[in-house]
């Protein structure tokens, strides 16, 4: 304890700035071995168990549908009792789940290890909680902060996912499955266990920076716990916000490009073995994008605290669009390098999206706003990655789908240059 507070004051260091490197580090795991990892186990999953694609895609919109389901309570359990506790669950949880994974041996019990340990725990562990860390910490710099925790997604898909997929291929998906769930828990346990709640609980203020008063309320400022409202942010609860307009134009928005990118990622190393690429050239394609999706977050995270974060998100859904324009209608491999290399922007837009939820309606209520959003947009997500999947199984081929990519992308943009901040409340 007293390591922390010298810590926090040392030479002007924002004590935040360590728990962006915790976030960071929770979201390296879940991207490397998850959001990212998943599509390794795609095909040899689907072919030892004698699957079609679209039940093995079923198994994955479950589990975003079971995200929808539990992202209320996880939100009011965090603004509850913090992060920190949601992390170490969400990292023993997901590791013990990965290590019976490799035991799997018929549909049934892929259904119920994927659901009832994995995604249960995944989204509040690796995805609420790091966001709730930045939204908390930060105010003025908070899409920077968010887009760095988000970033790191990316960095680990490039470091953990190569791991992975090298480990899938020389030992089999078994062996891979169970060496993911034990680093899971023996990196995951002692990052988890780092997490500070708020600056408020160790002393300090939002970006490290006392709220400005005039000297007739200096006196009222020497507590601890300031006011958010001194920060100069307003605040909403859940049905406060509920009553906007930018509450459900957020959540459209964001159904619509998660759905795409859901599908995308999820069948990304089939969609490019069906564009002619090798399973192993598709592995380094996902590489790829999760490399390039790290200055693509910082170049956007870094713009997005400086120009209206609507009409930037709809700007990348634009390049997002353009993307995947070449990945349906280009010839050769460049074409899939370009999209690969685009699509990334897409992705980009997910911290900036959370900032605009935590400049929108505020700290204190943050993580329950959230979690009820994630109750409705995840439904869309769900279905994506299972329509395309069906469309395969049917057509032999995932060209169908393409030019709905590309429409949903387009909406998305629309959506989002269409939001407006709502006004505080009375």
């Amino acid at each position: 304890m007293l390591f922390d507070k010298i810590t926090a004051r040392s030479r002007g260091f924002f004590y935040g700035w360590w728990m962006v490197a915790v976030g960071c580090g929770m979201r390296m795991l879940g991207g490397g071995f998850h959001l990212y990892g998943f599509t390794i186990f795609f095909l040899p999953i689907t072919q030892e168990l004698g699957l079609t694609r679209a039940a093995t895609s079923l198994v994955f919109a479950l589990a975003r549908a079971e995200g929808a389901i539990e992202g209320p309570l996880a939100g009011y359990l965090i603004d509850r009792f913090g992060p920190r506790p949601m992390m170490l669950a969400g990292v023993v949880l997901s590791g013990l789940g990965y290590m019976l994974l490799a035991g799997v041996e018929t549909y049934y019990g892929l259904v119920v290890v994927y659901l009832g340990l994995i995604s249960l725990s995944f989204s509040a562990g690796f995805m609420h909680s790091p966001m709730v860390l930045a939204n908390s910490w930060f105010i003025r710099r908070r899409a920077l902060a968010m887009t760095l925790i988000s970033s790191s997604i990316g960095i680990g898909g490039t470091l953990i996912t190569p791991l992975l997929a090298f480990s899938v291929q020389t030992w089999g998906w078994r062996h891979g499955a169970f060496l993911a769930g034990l680093t899971m828990i023996l990196i995951g346990v002692p990052v988890a266990l780092l997490v500070k709640r708020s600056p408020e609980s160790m002393g300090l203020f939002p970006d490290g920076v006392p709220p400005q008063t005039d000297a007739s309320s200096a006196a009222n400022t020497t507590t601890k716990n300031a006011a958010p409202a001194k920060q100069g942010e307003a605040e909403f609860t859940l049905w406060e916000a509920m009553r906007t307009s930018a509450f459900w134009m957020m959540i459209l928005a964001t159904t619509t490009r998660v759905g795409v990118f859901n599908a995308i990622t999820v069948h990304f190393v089939p969609i490019m073995v069906w564009k002619g690429a090798t399973e192993q050239r598709a592995a380094a394609m996902l590489a790829t994008m999760a490399l390039m999706s790290l200055p693509s977050h910082l170049l956007v995270g870094w713009i997005a605290d400086r120009v209206s974060k609507p009409r930037l998100m709809a700007a990348c859904m634009g390049l997002g669009a353009v993307s995947l324009f070449f990945l349906a209608y280009g010839e050769g491999e460049w074409s899939l390098w370009t999209f690969t290399l685009l699509f990334t922007f897409m992705e980009a837009i997910f911290p900036v999206g959370w900032a605009t939820v935590g400049d929108f309606f505020g700290r204190k209520s943050f993580a329950t706003i959230r979690g009820t959003m994630s109750f409705f947009y995840l439904w869309g997500p769900a279905l994506g990655p299972v329509v395309t999947g069906l469309v395969y199984d049917r057509y032999q081929s995932y060209a169908p789908m393409m030019s709905a990519y590309i429409a949903l992308s387009v909406v998305a943009g629309c959506l989002y240059a269409l939001m407006v901040r709502p006004k505080p409340r009375s």
